[in-house]
């Protein structure tokens, strides 16, 4: 039976932040994810929003991880290399009845230690955003928040821990743990057994399994889903900020917000409900976050979408997140209820957690650690003489396979040799955006789906769109594949 110091399950935002800082030490760490990549749950589907954490309760984990968090992610889009924009966010008062509550969402960033917050009246906020509605009468100003891609993080994250020794096995779900004579625990996955000093529980939807094995007071984590849609690089100028308005029971309510890649995104609406798995869109969920999200821009053209997706949340039944270690358990930690601002949380919570793992069991630092990553090459970004020499070097950067996003084969090649690396077609869309343009792939993935199989050695039939049972062709036609 292999043996760790530490096993991670969940290969999400919060799992792999966990294990990038656990690596920081001299810290032996598997990642166990039932998915074939990282970023494949609610990692991968939400607004992209770094807040700046003016909305959680002060005195809460929530409120403490995300100011801590907002400030970690800035910092590490330098060092490791993802995509991050410091734009700011306004949040909507369209009435006088909105004040009251528009006030206590300015008295709590002040408790919480979040910088430079003001309330601004509703012309100051047109002179800032022309775009938004005559009806908003004050706003909320965050300077502090941001816009991040929530792949490019997650693969930031994961990379640099496995390049500090971090191991990850995909495709492996966790159907339980047992306590162990040696004082850890037993990991069962569908593929066989680990053993580990020391567990921790970032399985996102699925967090209430583990706790529930481990600990005597249950909890139940309700799937919360969440609409988006998608417009064109055409749009994504319409707002330079992220644009809520006031939150309601549900959450943060629809927003309007640039991305870091030049989208606009207009989102999400909030359902609870009991399919773990169920991220379908809605005719309903669409027109009714559409309608809404006029109210704050009135001249979103909607003309321009190009996709529409959904997410999960993972609910929990009081309002904080579960962070720490178990009274009952010793040695098996948690991170449940990650709800938003979850993302804008996940490096504090990865600080957090991994700090408790370290100090319980006395890792010392580890003194080779490696602590910068390089991105990934984004050719349509580098000047005319970066591109040559490039090109020069390295011709397959010069072969286009992406149209919409120039994506080129190079990049593809990259994606997938990377570690951890592409094994899917969306493993390679989240890394380097081929297939993330206007035609959504319409006319590249015959392309990239030779690029993989050449690479990994595998059948066309064989090459999935994410997990097994995604293959898009089933065989020959007419001797032709």
């Amino acid at each position: 039976m292999d043996k760790y110091d530490v096993a991670v399950i969940g290969a999400g935002v919060t799992g792999c932040a966990v294990a990038m800082y656990l690596c920081r030490s001299e810290v032996s760490v598997i990642v166990l994810e039932k998915e074939e990549d990282v970023c494949s749950g609610t990692s991968k589907a939400n607004s992209g929003i770094v807040h700046a954490g003016y909305d959680a309760r002060p005195g809460t984990l929530k409120a403490r991880m995300n100011v801590r968090g907002s400030k970690l992610i800035e910092e590490l889009s330098e060092t490791l290399d993802f995509p991050y924009r410091n734009n700011g966010s306004l949040v909507l008062c369209f009435d006088e009845a909105g004040m009251p509550r528009l006030k206590e969402l300015y008295d709590r960033g002040i408790k919480n230690g979040v910088d430079g917050i003001e309330i601004l009246t509703g012309e100051q906020v047109r002179q800032k955003e022309s775009a938004v509605s005559d009806e908003v009468i004050a706003a909320l100003w965050a300077p502090t928040a941001g816009i991040v891609c929530p792949f490019g993080m997650t693969a930031a994250f994961a990379e640099n821990a496995a390049a500090n020794g971090a191991q990850f096995r995909f495709l492996e779900e966790v159907t339980g743990i047992v306590r162990d004579g040696e004082g850890g625990f037993v990991i069962r996955t569908d593929r066989g057994e680990f053993f580990a000093r020391n567990v921790v529980n970032a399985a996102g939807v699925y967090a209430d399994r583990f706790h529930n094995m481990m600990r005597s007071q249950k909890i139940s984590i309700t799937p919360r889903r969440g609409e988006y849609v998608l417009l064109d690089k055409q749009a994504g100028d319409l707002v330079s900020s992220t644009v809520f308005q006031l939150p309601g029971p549900y959450g943060k309510g629809v927003l309007v917000t640039p991305t870091v890649h030049g989208n606009l995104l207009v989102g999400p609406n909030a359902e609870d409900i009991e399919d773990k798995e169920d991220t379908t869109t809605t005719s309903e969920g669409m027109e009714d976050i559409k309608t809404k999200a006029l109210r704050s821009v009135p001249g979103i053209p909607y003309n321009l979408t190009i996709t529409s997706f959904a997410g999960l949340r993972a609910h929990g039944q009081d309002y904080d997140f579960i962070l720490g270690e178990a009274e009952e358990n010793p040695g098996f930690f948690e991170a449940a209820a990650i709800s938003s601002p979850g993302l804008s949380s996940a490096p504090a919570i990865g600080e957090y957690i991994a700090g408790l793992v370290v100090s319980r069991n006395g890792y010392k630092p580890k003194t080779d650690y490696i602590g910068t990553r390089k991105g990934f090459t984004d050719v349509s970004r580098l000047s005319a003489e970066e591109r040559s020499r490039l090109i020069r070097e390295h011709p397959e950067y010069g072969r286009i396979v992406c149209r919409c996003e120039n994506v080129t084969e190079g990049q593809i090649l990259e994606a997938i040799r990377r570690t951890p690396g592409a094994r899917s077609l969306d493993g390679i869309k989240r890394r380097v955006r081929q297939g993330m343009g206007r035609c959504q792939s319409g006319f590249c993935t015959p392309a990239a789906m030779k690029i993989l199989s050449d690479e990994l050695g595998i059948p066309m039939e064989k090459i999935t769109k994410n997990r097994p049972g995604s293959e898009l062709l089933r065989g020959d036609t007419d001797g032709v594949s």
